[in-house]
């Protein structure tokens, strides 16, 4: 356990501590509080469990850096378009606030990371949607963001393998926040007709635009356990519909049962479950 620890520390600082009391220091003032169980942990006990509670099971969320570097290969990230950052060009009253807390509480200029990367030696582009930055919601970066990895994918015949978190539109761009669905799916598309391998991984929460365009758009679907999935909301379906819904349902569990999800894969089982596909998709490829 301390040496996969030691290699996730220093796969994410860049450092190698020569022992595990050393690990200590670089989250040792950090503590997350559990939303299911309540339980308050260090951020050092939590990176030991892949950042599962270690008292109920229940997944906290990961920012978009953060997971990038944790299921990478160390030292193969290149992240790619950081310098794209959202404005607030229809002056929408407490837009541009909001912009200015996330970025500070984020360190990022939007609500994804782009980039490639390898596991395993295998190359890959990715992008990584982090809910810190106002709950992920598609704006205009966000969509040129993850259309532009595409692009690149595409040129280079890369396989793109995407985390999805997200609230839906941003309502403070209007009509141009709705615009990024259709042209990221455009982007997916073009992307798999060159004949490259799509994949996503849905984490909590993926809801709204983002579930109804590039979020279930992948070859294989994936999902972590107990995400929430969905479009409209729990309560909006139920006065729709004038039903009772599941107790269940908009769960990972749930659209797996419907065949909305081909499978729900553990954190810790994240990485090796990606390698598998990217190696049988390279072999194919090899083949054609």
């Amino acid at each position: 356990m301390a040496n996969a620890f030691t290699s996730f520390i220093k796969n994410i600082t860049g450092q190698q501590p020569t022992d595990l009391d050393s690990l200590i220091k670089h989250t040792e003032n950090v503590n997350l509080v559990c939303k299911s169980c309540k339980g308050e942990f260090s951020k050092h006990q939590l990176l030991r469990t892949n950042m599962i509670c270690p008292k109920c099971g229940k997944y906290f969320r990961m920012g978009g850096k953060e997971r990038i570097k944790w299921l990478a290969d160390k030292k193969s990230c290149e992240f790619m378009f950081d310098d794209f950052e959202s404005r607030d060009f229809l002056e929408f009253p407490g837009y541009s606030e909001k912009l200015e807390k996330s970025r500070k509480a984020t360190g990022e200029k939007d609500a994804v990371v782009v980039g490639t990367a390898k596991i395993g030696g295998r190359p890959f582009a990715f992008f990584v949607m982090d809910s810190r930055f106002m709950m992920a919601s598609m704006g205009s970066v966000l969509g040129e963001k993850i259309t532009s990895v595409f692009e690149h994918a595409t040129r280079y015949n890369l396989p793109v393998i995407g985390f999805t978190a997200s609230g839906g539109a941003r309502m403070q761009e209007g009509i141009i926040s709705l615009m990024q669905m259709a042209k990221v799916s455009g982007a997916v598309k073009r992307h798999s007709s060159a004949g490259n391998l799509y994949v996503t991984v849905l984490t909590d929460p993926t809801t709204g635009g983002c579930t109804a365009s590039f979020a279930m758009q992948g070859d294989i679907i994936l999902a972590e356990p107990k995400a929430l999935v969905g479009f409209a909301g729990r309560r909006v379906v139920e006065q729709t519909t004038k039903s009772k819904l599941p107790d269940n349902f908009q769960s990972a569990e749930f659209l797996l049962e419907h065949g909305f999800v081909d499978a729900i894969v553990p954190r810790e089982k994240l990485r090796d479950s990606l390698l598998n596909l990217l190696e049988i998709h390279a072999g194919r490829s090899d083949e054609v």
